[in-house]
């Protein structure tokens, strides 16, 4: 697929924006959303039959500096022990609010490290887990792994325990890159784990990679590029770098003149796609890329595909809870968000409380404006209809101000604005934060506010 990358256009759409994992993002959550709030709502048998799990585990061997999620840098083993006391604590907390004929139908550990746990502690918790829920037979396990960090005899336990999914975050392969942000893993590292992987058959293996790093340009780009076509993962990520030295204070080790400009990024991500999908990738969205016979690039096709806090996904209409600090729960009409520090974390679960730190109820209006972004950052597509006959709106008149606004992307080529839909043209993919942000009605802010967000490009 080829982009027509125009700098003066590109640029003119670099603004902050949300990524939309959910809508509204969390920046607007509510801090006066209380514990007795997520009990009664808990409490009303408002879940879904079926529910994605998923387990914070923060804890890293070392701190990379680009690194925008909320870690804990330790190899303490008495304090990753006591965390997981405190994670079953949690899930005994919030199990008992919970049908049980419940079934989980997707499982994810994320962090940090989940891999930095030893093979015991996985065990440990993977089992704890495993009583306290019901799993469907071919329910979707899945595990980001540190392939530094990542030893064979724990792949082996990982399929034997019955995770069917796994996630290398690669970041980059070359080693002026791997210095820059403080995390050296040598190729044949990374081949001899992933080769590993391979042979035992992991029904879907994705691999991470980041574009706008430090010393990154064009060339440089392209050994990262050619080893993704060696290896053949089934899925691949590639995320924009955001750096936000004033809400990351470790950010500040990277200097800024080191990264690479806002034009020679664009480049970087036009020559990701273009190399990716002349070689039988699918551009799913976003930063997204899958094999054709994945399922995510056969949902894309039929206009199918879903997004939660895990990413893109085939599973709709399903709750998502999660555990551990910072975690993310999201529900058909609420989100709520656990707190972020270990110490506030534990103290809370000591006085027998669901450590939460705030939470949103949704209205009609969110409710509404949630499937348009979703249908557009998910399909990038948008039928008028569909809003229409779910919500018994006139699409035309409730975002006459929206469309109004997306005209200057369809004079750019980035959009076609048809009577009754809206479709994303490929040269405007890599901005479909941009396209959504015109549904958005929490984004006006004070000029002087730093911003909430990343830069969309």
């Amino acid at each position: 697929m080829k982009l027509e990358i125009h700098p003066s256009i590109i640029l003119k759409y670099d603004v902050s924006g949300p990524r939309y994992t959910s809508y509204p993002p969390v920046p607007n959550f509510d801090k006066n959303f209380t514990r007795e709030d997520y009990i009664d709502y808990l409490s009303q048998g408002s879940i879904s039959k079926t529910i994605s799990l998923y387990f914070h585990f923060p804890f890293c061997k070392t701190l990379c500096y680009y690194c925008g999620c909320n870690t804990i840098i330790t190899n303490n083993e008495e304090i990753k022990n006591r965390y997981l006391q405190y994670l079953k604590k949690e899930i005994l907390l919030i199990r008992k609010f919970l049908p049980n004929n419940v079934i989980v139908e997707q499982s994810h550990w994320g962090g940090g490290t989940p891999n930095f746990l030893s093979n015991n502690q996985i065990i440990e918790i993977y089992s704890f887990i495993k009583k306290q829920f019901q799993f469907n037979h071919n329910a979707e396990i899945s595990i980001e792994l540190d392939p530094r960090t990542t030893q064979k005899d724990q792949l082996d336990l990982l399929k034997e325990l019955g995770f069917n999914r796994i996630s290398f975050g690669v970041q980059d392969l070359n080693d002026d890159v791997q210095k820059a942000v403080n995390r050296i893993q040598p190729i044949d590292l990374i081949e001899s784990i992933y080769y590993h992987a391979k042979q035992l058959k992991f029904h879907s293996i994705n691999m991470d990679f980041i574009y706008g790093l430090p010393y990154q340009n064009r060339n440089s780009y392209q050994l990262n590029l050619k080893k993704v076509l060696e290896w053949k993962p089934d899925r691949l990520a590639f995320f924009s770098y955001a750096h936000v030295p004033w809400i990351k204070k470790h950010q500040t080790l990277i200097p800024k003149e080191t990264l690479p400009s806002n034009i020679e990024k664009i480049y970087i991500f036009k020559n990701i796609v273009e190399t990716l999908t002349e070689n039988q990738y699918i551009y799913i969205g976003l930063d997204h890329f899958a094999k054709p016979d994945d399922e995510l690039s056969k949902a894309l096709l039929e206009k199918k595909l879903h997004r939660n806090f895990q990413g893109y996904t085939v599973l709709k209409d399903m709750d998502v809870l999660a555990f551990g600090i910072t975690g993310i729960s999201q529900f058909s009409k609420l989100y709520t968000r656990n707190k972020k520090g270990l110490k506030e974390y534990r103290e809370d679960i000591d006085k027998n409380q669901i450590p939460l730190l705030d939470g949103y109820k949704m209205t009609e209006d969110d409710l509404i404006r949630k499937e348009v972004i979703n249908q557009i950052m998910c399909n990038l597509y948008l039928d008028f209809s569909h809003i229409e006959n779910k919500f018994h709106i006139r699409f035309k008149e409730y975002f006459n101000d929206a469309l109004e606004s997306l005209k200057p992307m369809e004079e750019d080529g980035l959009i076609e604005l048809h009577n009754d839909k809206i479709i994303i043209l490929p040269n405007g993919r890599p901005l479909i934060r941009n396209v959504a942000m015109a549904f958005d009605a929490f984004l006006k802010r004070k000029l002087n506010e730093k911003p909430l967000y990343s830069r969309t490009i």
